[in-house]
């Protein structure tokens, strides 16, 4: 929580904003072994790599930290509560229970430019899950966090998800006693970050609650997080990371 509040004092966060440039600025500092990936348009990833027993597999964990450009918008579940848990896996996932290796990736830039209509959201969103993509096209996988931290937040599969990993995911989920939070059943099927993952034949998962009244409204304040929401999911991912 004390990460989302931060990032919310920031303000609206639309990519190539100062206030976004900032913020990245404060994320890359805070993750002490992470390095700036170019994205085009001067936007940058923050991609921090937490090395497991086995260097040469890899699993991207990932979340967005720009906003939607509208006036207001602070995106507490849509960006910075993704954001906020990566940084607690990234600084406090222990190297010596981890088999493969981890690649912690905020992507900038997931938003459209405001000048867009939604109809070209693949086109001109994802700017920066597209640089990552291709330059992690051999991963063993990709798990997505985004709209994650909803009050009773309910994450049925998203549909282009890998049921596999899934699978994997909902046993974490009963180990730590968070399974209500993954029900059984697939949700719809959702362009976002893990997209060009996919399209690269990476196997991803997208942990995404839709059905969120706030979506690119001023309501998606801080308000509308919830800690123990963001405590199961976070926790859930954490003990899913060492097993795979």
């Amino acid at each position: 929580m004390k990460w989302v509040r931060i990032q919310l004092n920031y303000g609206p966060r639309p990519a190539g904003s100062a206030a976004s440039r900032a913020l990245a600025n404060r994320l890359h500092s805070a993750l002490p072994h992470s390095a700036l990936q170019p994205v085009p348009g001067g936007l940058r990833n923050i991609v921090d790599v937490v090395p497991g027993k086995d260097k040469t597999d890899v699993v991207v964990v990932g979340a967005h930290y720009d906003t939607k450009d509208i006036p207001g918008f602070l995106g507490a579940n849509d960006g910075a509560a993704g954001t906020a848990a990566i940084l607690e896996l990234a600084r406090h996932l222990p190297p010596r229970h981890l088999r493969p290796t981890i690649v912690f990736a905020l992507f900038d830039g997931e938003e459209s430019p405001d000048d867009t209509p939604d109809s070209e959201f693949e086109q001109t969103g994802l700017r920066g899950s597209k640089v990552a993509a291709k330059a992690y096209r051999d991963a063993r996988a990709m798990i997505l966090l985004d709209f994650i931290a909803l009050r009773n937040v309910r994450l049925q599969r998203e549909q282009s998800s890998d049921p596999l990993l899934w699978a994997k995911l909902r046993s974490s989920a009963r180990r730590v006693g968070a399974q209500r939070v993954f029900p059984p059943g697939v949700g719809p099927d959702i362009l976002d970050d893990h997209s060009p993952f996919e399209d690269v034949g990476v196997p991803s998962i997208d942990l995404i609650d839709f059905r969120y009244s706030c979506f690119h409204l001023p309501c998606d304040d801080l308000s509308q997080v919830s800690e123990k929401s963001l405590n199961q999911v976070g926790e859930t991912v954490r003990d899913l990371l060492p097993r795979l």
